[in-house]
Order: structure tokens, then sequence, then C-alpha cells
């Protein structure tokens, strides 16, 4: 899928455990982290990444779990899923690369991650894009029957082990397919390609369990490192671009993100895109305008 780029796996140590991170290389210039979401890989970023990689060294990455990247236990709390320990991997992954100080860009689940990384490592991180999110513990703080509707997959997925693992194993890839079909979004918006590579991952079992304890870590360590680190006053102190789909969950939604995350850093900056919640699928080059516009 991302035919001029070289792929590597790279063993990584941090607080959070020794893994190995699966990434995809390509381009040459200031560097930038792209993370993906659930329930996808880096491959999401096939329409994105080259356009990118003609100004910048691109780095897209499998977070810990999902793809070919390692899948290490969880821990009784889910910490070995959490944001803080993804965002621990991936720095991590841009200092072995020779990288220290880079700009990050994440979608979903990865947005999640780079938030946590600008946050945990604001000396590393020179700006930040967060693709159709808002804060994690806003989302948990302001559920009502539109959200809960339309984000059940957060309820049922923290459910205790082996209850979610157990039905989706009924049809994991009719459920996989329900999954990239919504939020706004099409089916047939996924390339492929693209789509048999999830497919591969989805199939494995353990990759869907991981996947599983990033919600039950969403749901309880990040939910409190998040909550503290508003009560705090703690902000991103990168310069913050934030993009979602006009007809995704966050953009019908009763916030106005720009609004909720300046409550969460210094200087936000950014606009809807016509898609749904997979808008650099839908959009690809419209997404690449918006961020080598915010990089350069």
């Amino acid at each position: 899928m991302l035919d001029d780029f070289r792929t590597l796996d790279v063993a990584v140590r941090s607080a959070h455990g020794d893994v190995t991170v699966h990434a995809a290389v390509g381009g040459d210039g200031p560097p930038v982290l792209l993370l993906h979401g659930f329930p996808q890989t880096h491959v999401m970023w096939h329409r994105v990444a080259p356009a990118l990689a003609r100004s910048h060294t691109v780095v897209a990455a499998d977070l810990r779990g999902y793809g070919d990247s390692s899948r290490p236990p969880a821990g009784a709390d889910h910490a070995g899923y959490s944001f803080r320990a993804m965002a621990a991997d991936q720095h991590a992954l841009m200092t072995a690369l020779g990288h220290e100080r880079y700009a990050v860009v994440g979608h979903d689940r990865g947005a999640r991650v780079a938030h946590r990384l600008a946050l945990d490592e604001p000396d590393a991180v020179t700006h930040v894009a967060l693709l159709d999110i808002l804060p994690t513990a806003h989302v948990y703080d302001s559920v009502d029957r539109r959200l809960a509707t339309a984000y059940y997959h957060w309820f049922f997925f923290i459910q205790p082990a082996p209850v979610p693992e157990r039905l989706i194993a009924g049809d994991p890839i009719g459920y996989l397919h329900s999954l990239l079909g919504g939020w706004g979004s099409r089916l047939d918006a996924q390339d492929p390609g693209a789509l048999k590579e999830y497919e591969r991952c989805f199939l494995d079992a353990d990759a869907r369990s991981a996947m599983l304890e990033d919600y039950r870590a969403g749901a309880s360590v990040d939910y409190d490192l998040d909550t503290a680190d508003a009560a705090a006053g703690r902000r991103v102190a990168a310069p913050l671009l934030v993009l979602w789909g006009s007809r995704s969950v966050v953009g019908r939604g009763p916030d106005d993100p720009l609004t909720v995350w300046r409550t969460r850093a210094g200087e936000v900056s950014g606009h809807a895109v016509d898609a749904g919640h997979f808008l650099a699928e839908e959009r690809p080059a419209e997404t690449a305008a918006a961020l080598e516009e915010f990089l350069d």
C-alpha cells in the first residue's frame, strides 16, 4: 500500500515494557509520525502519507496490539494498552530512528495517543494534529442518548473479558465491515487493498483482544489521566490542528470541536472536512493539504 516506503520492525523499550513497533518510513525532511485508529493499521495513511513525504520524513506506525506491532500483556488494570503506554512506544520509536523532535498526526485512537504524547513529551513534539476526536474524558462526561447510540462500542468493548471477545468471534469480518462502514462513512470509502489488510489483522484473536484492552484502558486509566490533567490545567504546548468529518459523530454533535480543544491547548486551529469519520480515506487530498499547510 505504501510502495515507496520501507518497512521496519523496531524493538523499543520504555517504562511500559519492551515491544516491537512495525512501521513504514518514507520521504525526506522534518519528521512526522502518523498514528492510525481503530480498527485499522498504519495502512490507513496510504492516500495521505505519499503527499506528506514530498517534504517530510514520514513514519507511519502500528500501535501496540494493532497491525504487526507486539501484543504485550495488558495487566490487571489494563494499563498495558493505555494511551500513555502507546505514546511511550512511539516516542521510543522516533528516538530510535534518530528523531529527537517531530510532529505527530493521529486519527481516532491514534489521535488520543498523539494527545497523550504531546502532553508527556512536550520537548519532543513540535506540532500535533488530531483527526475526528474530542478529549477522552470530555466524551465520557458528555454521554447522552445520541452519543451512547453512536459510540455503543465504547461501552460494549469495556465489558469484562471474554464477553465481547466471544461475541465478536462469531463473525469478525462482518463486524469489522460494520465498523468501517459506520460513523458517517461508507465501507466503499476503504481501498480494497487496505480492507484486506484490516481483515487479516482483525482475524487474529489476540489482536482483537488487544484492541478491546485499548478501550478498557480508555475507560479507566486513560480517563483518570485525562481528568487529572484537565483539573490541573495541563495543556498541550505545541500548536494543535483539529480536523473532523462534517458527517461524523464529532461533526454532528452539540460541541464545537475547536472550543472544546481550546480548553486543552494554547494554540488551536482547524476545520471540518466534508466526510464521515474516515476523512483520510474519503477526502485524502483535502486532508493532506490541511496537514501540509499546518506542518510547513
